[in-house]
């Protein structure tokens, strides 16, 4: 059933998590499926069987068997099943078993119309402070106080998420305006991000980027990389609130990390040249 999900637009899952989110999406699709065709059959059959034409007297007579009852009855314990038995536990995972800090590669996510600011800790693996009355939207987006302890070498991307594959992911979600909804659609990640609420989410991918690009051949994804969406109506722009997301293999994200060091580095020479200057 699964198979037939991808098919018809399910997009290849590639996170430890969503392997379960798939199951009860298939389970569901099924128990719809039986549904729809069972009472659908009885609705025609009932159309035929009773049809004016054929029946010239009407009979008030109601149903005499307790056939219905029992398959309604059925279908409320399957439904009981699926709730208890598969949709809590895979709820309580996501709420419950969020790793710590030192278990996790720990980011930020600040949501705002119409982008996503994204705060890494730098080696250090510790936040620094960030300040409203220091929020710049062109230099400072989220409003990091370079002096307070651990900021010196935070650094900030805008629409793009960096993570390495087989490792354990934690994000502490906010927003700065209104409500948007952080959405990962290949790791089965969702969550709305709320103004003055830090909400924790967690994954693991199990392919880089370039292996997923191999599963797209032939489809229509083809060379469509990994997105973030907002899946939440956010305003007149919600439309191009996008971003993107890289799964490297360990290697290259380290790689990365020191590319983006290097980067904070020359900024800082830059700034230090320019205080020093006499005018």
């Amino acid at each position: 059933m699964i198979d037939i999900l991808h098919n018809l637009g399910l997009p290849v899952n590639m996170s430890i998590q969503g392997a379960r989110i798939d199951d009860v999406n298939a389970i569901i699709h099924w128990l719809m499926l039986i549904l729809f065709v069972g009472w659908g059959t009885f609705f025609i059959v009932t159309l035929v069987k009773f049809r004016a034409s054929k029946n010239a007297k009407a009979s008030y007579t109601g149903v005499k068997s307790h056939l219905s009852s029992l398959l309604e009855a059925a279908v409320a314990v399957i439904e009981v099943v699926i709730l208890f038995g598969f949709a809590f536990p895979i709820w309580a995972n996501r709420v419950t078993d969020v790793p710590a800090s030192n278990e996790s590669i720990h980011l930020r996510v600040v949501a705002q119309q119409f982008a996503w600011n994204i705060h890494y800790p730098g080696p250090d693996g510790k936040f620094g402070q960030t300040r409203v009355d220091l929020v710049d939207e062109q230099e400072n987006p989220i409003g990091l106080d370079r002096a307070s302890d651990n900021a010196s070498d935070d650094f900030i991307t805008i629409n793009q998420l960096h993570v390495p594959v087989n490792n354990k992911i934690r994000i502490d979600l906010t927003s700065k305006d209104v409500i948007h909804s952080f959405a990962l659609p290949e790791l089965r990640v969702k969550q709305d991000a709320i103004p003055g609420m830090s909400i924790p989410l967690h994954f693991t991918a199990t392919m880089t980027s370039e292996e997923f690009l191999k599963t797209t051949v032939g489809t229509s994804r083809e060379g469509k990389g990994l997105e973030i969406a907002c899946a939440q109506l956010c305003g007149l722009g919600h439309y191009r609130m996008k971003g993107f997301m890289t799964v490297h293999d360990d290697e290259g994200y380290q790689a990365w990390l020191v590319e983006q060091a290097e980067y904070l580095e020359e900024e800082s020479g830059d700034d230090d040249d320019w205080g020093d200057d006499d005018w």
